[in-house]
């Protein structure tokens, strides 16, 4: 079955601009996760983990409640740069 990846070979292209977020807050993965879970997102620090190295595909549920979570526009999530894809 073929899989879409971007062109550094990660499955997605956001978990860069998430950890990149993520840190500027001085947020931990552990609290960032602990965040999602009172909007009602079941994760932890693992989900968090993979999808900041590329190793999780992310979809437009996941994306909202980074968004919601991070307090910023969904748009700021989705940075495309035309070498990753």
């Amino acid at each position: 079955m073929f899989k879409i990846k971007a062109a550094d070979g990660k499955n997605n292209i956001t978990g860069q601009k998430i950890m990149q977020i993520r840190k500027e807050k001085k947020m931990s993965q552990r609290k960032l996760a602990a965040k999602m879970q009172l909007l009602g997102y079941d994760v932890d620090h693992y989900f968090i983990r993979r999808v900041e190295n590329g190793e999780r595909f992310v979809t437009d549920i996941d994306l909202v409640i980074f968004a919601r979570t991070l307090e910023v526009d969904l748009a700021d999530l989705i940075s495309v740069d035309s070498d990753l894809i």
